[in-house]
């Protein structure tokens, strides 16, 4: 899967999902930017995409701290804004002088910011040198029995680098394949998740053995007029293990109608609808269903490719006793990169994966005593624990997960304020700061603020789900101190386009501010 599918849990521009029947439609091809709500004034939906069609301006006039608010007013202060919550808190880095707060203290859904209370956590309690190790040692029985931790960089490749190690301890042929995939306990699924969210690659199962982040692409290719699509896997071995119902046909020059359902739990999927037959071909990434037995099957493959083979008759084997491994050595082993690298992925792409496997991995290392609690929900409360060791006010936030994805989950401006000036005064400064979007430059800000006063100096999370819209992080103006900021903005019926557009006219205020 691309690591670009994970974008702030929005909905791509070209795929929709909807729930009907318990199953998931990716409905193709999606709205472009229109305000949906027909019942606004027509003066105000003229208003609403003029916000749209504008060009940001890059003006250069000094605002004075004095002028913000005023500033601010004029750009959300508009009547087809008044069903829109907005939280906004901006301080200075320093000292945390107040310049701007409105509803500052409230609750909001933040989306993908959430990821900035998560990655905060990890960098203070693992370190940024920390990685992810994953595990070989043989059997008394003559097998292979693999541990995994969670790294969710493991791909293919370092498969194959393990099966090398493995085939240097001169090892030919095993009995069973053991997966060890208990160490992180609990679902593997969020629960608080919406359902057409975990069937998405962006909502994929978080379990010890992730690979290829676990997910598979199908793609969708008209042939001829009339005729079924041809689909095809990215991974044709993994595709066989899935049934697939395909009634989708390829249709004169039209609008692409393309749905694809899956049953609940299951690797069925059924596929209807249309294609142009002058279309572009379609790729729909999904969740697997079973990560561990995903992960066994692309382990075998690449052993067999270094020549090590399983015994015939023999099976992969799920778990087995640990009472029968004690006192035998790592035979083979690799690491996933430092957490200043995973953190750079998680942030700046806003990877939902990632960020789900670094919350469990806090609840493990802070795991001393067993318990009924699942890893997230100890991972969680190590969140707040380290957070609030920073100065971060615990009542601030209420977490669902590690990533955003979860609509309980509740965060004030404030408290995001908090932990971006608690990162920026840590001796771990810079690696957090590295691991955000620059604005017209890298990650989910790459083409937002590119040619504006903005660019390059304006460092932050994004987040994006249906109703929020969030951009929280760091501002070096020119001619003033650096800053921090949160702005979220809930319950508007706004595209995310129009809200998006008004946040960064905020951003742009705050670039040219100045000491008058």
């Amino acid at each position: 899967m691309m690591k670009s599918a994970f974008r702030d849990i929005v909905k791509p521009v070209s795929l929709l999902l909807t729930i009907a029947n318990a199953q998931i439609y990716l409905m193709l091809p999606a709205i472009a930017n229109k305000i949906p709500d027909a019942s606004l004034p027509h003066a105000s939906l003229n208003a609403s995409l003029k916000i749209v069609q504008q060009p940001l301006r890059n003006a250069t006039t000094a605002i004075c701290p004095a002028q913000l608010e005023t500033a601010i007013a004029t750009a959300i202060d508009r009547p087809q804004l008044n069903r829109a919550r907005w939280g906004i808190s901006i301080q200075t880095v320093n000292r945390g002088d107040l310049l701007y707060s409105r509803d500052a203290q409230n609750y909001f859904i933040p989306a993908s910011n959430v990821k900035l209370f998560t990655t905060a956590a990890a960098l203070q309690r693992l370190g940024s040198q920390f990685q992810i190790r994953t595990s070989v040692y043989p059997t008394i029985a003559g097998g292979l029995r693999v541990i995994g931790r969670g790294d969710p960089s493991l791909t293919d490749i370092q498969l194959q680098a393990l099966a090398k190690q493995i085939k240097q301890q001169q090892i030919h042929r095993i009995s069973q394949l053991v997966a060890e995939d208990d160490y992180f306990q609990g679902s593997v699924i969020n629960p608080s998740w919406q359902w057409e969210d975990i069937q998405a690659d962006y909502g994929a199962p978080v379990n010890s053995l992730i690979l290829n982040q676990n997910t598979i692409k199908l793609t969708a290719i008209p042939q001829q007029v009339g005729q079924p699509l041809r689909l095809n896997w990215s991974d044709l071995r993994e595709g066989m293990q899935w049934q697939i119902e395909n009634e989708a046909i390829a249709v004169p020059a039209a609008k692409s109608s393309l749905n694809v359902s899956r049953d609940s739990g299951a690797a069925i999927l059924k596929v209807t609808g249309k294609m142009g037959i002058d279309a572009p071909s379609e790729s729909i990434n999904l969740a697997v269903v079973d990560p561990k037995a995903h992960f066994l099957r692309h382990l075998q493959r690449s052993l067999a490719q270094a020549g090590i083979t399983l015994s015939p008759g023999d099976e992969l084997v799920q778990q087995q006793d640990r009472q029968s491994f004690l006192g035998l050595r790592e035979i083979a082993f690799v690491a996933s990169p430092p957490l200043s690298e995973l953190l750079v992925e998680t942030n700046q792409q806003s990877n939902n994966l990632y960020a789900e496997a670094l919350l469990r991995i806090l609840g493990v290392r802070v795991q001393l005593t067993p318990t009924t609690r699942s890893t997230a929900e100890i991972g969680l409360q190590n969140v707040k624990e380290t957070l609030t060791t920073l100065g971060v006010d615990p009542t601030g936030y209420v977490l669902a997960d590690g990533s955003g994805l979860s609509r309980q989950n509740l965060a004030s401006p404030v408290a995001i304020a908090q932990t971006l000036r608690a990162m920026a005064n840590s001796p771990l400064a810079s690696v957090y700061r590295t691991s955000l979007p620059v604005a017209g430059v890298s990650g989910t800000l790459k083409s937002r603020f590119q040619g504006t006063t903005a660019q390059g100096i304006v460092l932050a999370k994004t987040g994006t789900m249906s109703g929020v819209v969030a951009l929280s992080g760091y501002i070096n103006p020119p001619n003033y101190e650096p800053l921090v900021f949160s702005i979220i903005v809930n319950q508007s019926e706004q595209p995310a386009s129009v809200l998006r557009q008004i946040i960064d006219r905020i951003v742009l205020f705050l670039t040219r501010l100045q000491r008058c």
